[in-house]
């Protein structure tokens, strides 16, 4: 059945300097700082947590609904996701604005300094959820402010189980904000340094906010993965990937393997395993939609 992929799609414009950040910037200099990097190399590639994730579950036999804002300039985003056979029913157009896009430079010493404009991501509330029978699961992955306040409520309305994702959104949100979207959620997945700030903002532990959702998954990159169930951890070991080229997606792409066990029934565990397994053959290659699954690297 269809899962609800609430968040950004993106454009990522990816460039490399060649040099060292901190060999042009002077630390005594910063309050008149003015500098500019030669980046030879350059590539723009389809992002965002939203594409990122369907992505994944697509790849591995689901059937996403992302739901998310374009700008004029997402016509060609629109026609990837139709051809990858990914709807595009919850996908709308906002005049006048870009699509979201990242701008990330990246040095020698693998440092990086990144631009985000959120344009037409800043209009995602105006798409809502609604109760339909044929959809089963959601994810409110990192969007707009409004919108994830706005989809959180509507899928608990609508009775859709869903995944609250805050990502790099979460710094948005005060504890009380956090603390509702825990109340509201049936999932919770995080990376280790947003879980410390989600525990430190809402005053709970993993522990406690495990018995309040019926699972939190809390991600450790290259060492595998936490799951807490009702108070109790366990720690699902890591897959060694065979190369390491480019994190760039790594999570969106665990996180489109956690919907696609959720929606099936699995247990937490075996859907961390799975996610462990996606993730690190996502990581063997450039971009965050650029990467085929096969049985072997799933064991579906």
């Amino acid at each position: 059945m269809p899962a609800v992929i609430c968040g950004s799609l993106a454009f990522d414009t990816i460039m490399t300097f060649e040099g060292r950040f901190a060999e042009q910037i002077l630390p005594d200099q910063l309050h008149i700082l003015n500098v500019s990097f030669l980046v030879p190399a350059l590539r723009r590639e389809f992002g965002g947590c939203a594409g990122n994730i369907a992505y994944s579950l697509q790849q591995l036999g689901g059937t996403p609904l992302p739901m998310a804002t374009v700008g004029t300039d997402g016509a060609e985003y629109v026609a990837r996701l139709n051809t990858l056979g990914i709807s595009t029913e919850f996908v709308r157009e906002v005049g006048d604005t870009y699509t979201a896009q990242a701008m990330i430079m990246t040095d020698r010493d693998n440092n990086q300094i990144t631009a985000f404009h959120p344009g037409a991501m800043g209009q995602a509330h105006t798409t809502k959820i609604a109760p339909r029978a044929d959809i089963s699961i959601g994810i409110i992955s990192p969007d707009g402010r409004d919108a994830m306040l706005q989809h959180a409520e509507q899928f608990k309305a609508a009775g859709i189980p869903f995944v609250f994702d805050p990502g790099q959104g979460l710094p948005m949100f005060d504890g009380k904000d956090l603390a509702h979207f825990v109340e509201l959620a049936s999932w919770v997945t995080v990376n280790d340094y947003e879980a410390k700030l989600l525990c430190d903002r809402t005053g709970l532990s993993c522990a406690e906010i495990s018995k309040r959702v019926q699972g939190l998954v809390v991600t450790l990159g290259a060492h595998g993965c936490e799951v807490w169930v009702d108070g109790d951890k366990t720690l699902v070991a890591p897959v060694v990937a065979a190369e390491v080229v480019d994190p760039t997606g790594c999570g969106d792409a665990f996180r489109g393997a956690l919907l696609f066990g959720l929606e099936k029934g699995w247990p937490l565990v075996r859907c961390a395993e799975l996610g462990n397994r996606v993730g690190a053959h996502k990581i063997a290659f450039r971009g965050g939609q650029n990467y085929t699954l096969t049985t072997a690297q799933t064991g579906l």
